[in-house]
């Protein structure tokens, strides 16, 4: 929490039914929150981490 991070920058590496899916900044700004943790099973469409814009 609290890092920058830009645009398409690759964040989170997911895996789903063996494969591994790299996940990227849909926007730039500062990580305000991380809601899932390394391992955790996830229901589709949950949340991983919040993004705060900068400005």
């Amino acid at each position: 929490e609290g890092d920058e991070v830009e645009q398409d920058q690759p964040l989170v590496i997911l895996e789903a039914m063996k494969m591994e899916n790299e996940l990227k900044a849909p926007i730039s700004g500062t990580i305000a929150s991380i809601s899932a943790e390394v391992g955790q099973s996830l229901e589709k469409n949950s949340p991983i981490l919040e993004i705060e814009t900068i400005g």
